[in-house]
């Protein structure tokens, strides 16, 4: 029999989850044990707050659905999402960075280059423009960008359709022999998070705001690159410093310009894969 105390119990859970028989659940299982007891050893949980974890994470899956995922929200609000990213996307020299990729994607419509995306969206017009590059600095023709944002309320299309004709605020590009590519549409702006949930109540108790900084998001993919996924963010908007995901970074960072024969806003932006 084993003599189980504070100090020996750590130990003991460790050797049964040693036996794991393949080895990324071994060395999962036994990180996740070492991390977990350390946690509840600095913290000392009285037996109420256990129980209030506990329900935490019960009515966090309860409000997990098909349009609904409370979990990743969890994820994303603890900076795990974007540190995870990040592990993923270690990528060389002066490859465009990558940040998360968000709940709103669907394979968007295709466009021709130039055309208008914006749908029935309404706001200010805006120019979107730039290049798709190699770690040499080399055009990539033919490259596949998938672009999408929010309305100027700070709704995607998705969370509108019961109310909206359709698709708005997305599409699907392909670059041309200079890398190039461009589109109209119209300004995103800053959102909230659904924080009517286990994690907005989170938030409120840490003194947070639920917000994202106003972005475009980006999927740029072409054969024998890596798929980069990433947004760019408006150098003017809010929130940019205390971002709810953590998804900023200051290379993804872009002023807004004007055109001078319309005086709509433009932002311009080129882009650099990295190489499988």
């Amino acid at each position: 029999m084993q003599d189980l105390n504070e100090d020996t119990l750590t130990q003991a859970v460790l050797n049964a989850v040693s036996k794991a028989g393949d080895p990324r659940v071994r060395q999962i299982s036994q990180a996740l044990v070492r991390h977990l007891h350390a946690f509840i050893k600095e913290i000392e949980p009285t037996e109420e707050e256990w129980d209030q974890a506990i329900a935490f994470l019960t009515k966090t899956g309860q409000m997990c659905s098909d349009t609904r995922q409370e979990f990743i929200l969890f994820s994303d609000v603890l900076g795990v999402s974007m540190l995870v990213d990040m592990i993923n996307h270690r990528l060389p020299g002066d490859a465009t960075e990558t940040t998360v990729f968000g709940p709103f994607y669907v394979e968007p419509p295709v466009f021709a280059l130039g055309d208008n995306i914006r749908g029935h969206l309404e706001g200010t017009p805006l120019r979107i423009e730039g290049r798709v590059l190699d770690d040499n600095g080399g055009p990539i023709r033919g490259a596949t960008v998938d672009l999408w944002h929010s309305d100027k309320d700070g709704f995607y299309d998705l969370q509108l359709l019961d109310a909206s004709p359709g698709l708005a605020g997305r599409g699907r590009l392909t670059t041309d022999a200079d890398g190039a590519f461009h589109c109209w549409t119209a300004r995103p702006a800053p959102y909230p998070i659904p924080n009517d949930g286990p994690v907005g109540k989170m938030l409120e108790a840490q003194g947070r705001h639920p917000f994202r900084p106003e972005h475009v998001h980006f999927m740029i993919a072409a054969p024998g690159f890596r798929t980069l996924v990433t947004h760019i963010f408006a150098a003017d908007g809010d929130y940019l410093d205390s971002d709810v995901v953590f998804g900023v970074k200051n290379s993804l960072i872009e002023p807004y310009g004007v055109d001078p024969q319309s005086d709509a806003l433009t932002l311009q932006r080129d882009f650099v894969l990295a190489r499988c």
